[in-house]
């Protein structure tokens, strides 16, 4: 007897500890997120150097390495209310290289993305070298594999999700159902919260939150982009093919960045 009723009073302690917990869970509306994105750019010039026999490039990358980190810091901010956001650079404080070696399309991104849930779409500027393209679509429609995995980002517990995307790049996602807006950095959407960190391992690339902010956000601070020639993805995709064509070894790799 006494066995049940101890049994009965932990149950009513642990329901009334979850029932606390739920009270008191907040979740965030709108706000800022502050990203920060780190390429490794020791590990994709050796990729993009590798099977060239002249010594040219192996001395280029050698001077690039005594001037500048291994890891280059760029920093981004996603800006939402309910469900739409905004998704863009940060000008200020980024580091830089004038080396030709290290012209990595992926690694320079600089898109400014739009996003809507409730229509699935949204509006993406983005620099293409010399040419400004706007291209408004719907969202991308990815595989999300949700884990059990966690871990910690921005003073939030995130969830892992794997998935793959443009026929061959490995996603690596973390997300928080504290922050229910269903977006992230790029254009990644589709999990059951907001993405803090984000990782595309082959492309030795990651986008980490390094601060949440909860703040009111104005339709006017959720503006998309109006500039640029307008297309949509399937247009832009034949300019870059077309584009590409002679590029050999590097046109892959160039079509996923402006494609991502």
């Amino acid at each position: 007897m006494k066995t049940i009723i101890n049994r009965i009073l932990i149950l009513i302690i642990v329901l009334t500890s979850c029932n606390n917990f739920a009270q008191n869970d907040h979740f965030v509306q709108n706000g800022v997120i502050e990203f920060e994105k780190k390429s490794n750019m020791y590990a994709l010039i050796t990729k993009k150097i590798k099977g060239e026999t002249d010594s040219y490039y192996q001395a280029a990358f050698e001077s690039y390495k005594k001037t500048n980190p291994q890891f280059k810091t760029t920093k981004s901010i996603l800006s939402f209310s309910k469900n739409k956001s905004l998704y863009k650079w940060d000008e200020t404080n980024q580091s830089a290289s004038n080396s030709w070696i290290a012209d990595d399309a992926m690694a320079n991104l600089k898109n400014v993305i739009a996003t809507d849930l409730d229509t699935q779409t949204s509006i993406t500027q983005k620099n293409v070298y010399d040419d400004l393209y706007l291209v408004k679509d719907s969202l991308r429609k990815i595989d999300w594999k949700i884990t059990d995995e966690t871990r910690e980002i921005a003073g939030y517990e995130c969830r892992r999700a794997n998935a793959i995307i443009i026929d061959s790049v490995y996603v690596v996602a973390y997300y928080t159902i504290q922050i229910p807006f269903s977006g992230g950095p790029e254009s990644f959407t589709g999990l059951p919260g907001t993405i803090l960190g984000l990782a595309l391992p082959h492309e030795n690339m990651t986008w980490f939150a390094t601060k949440v902010t909860e703040i009111p956000v104005s339709d006017k601070d959720l503006a998309p982009p109006i500039k640029g020639k307008p297309t949509d993805n399937k247009g832009l995709n034949k300019i870059l093919l077309d584009a590409l064509k002679d590029w050999g070894k590097w046109a892959k790799k160039t079509l996923q960045a402006y494609s991502l």
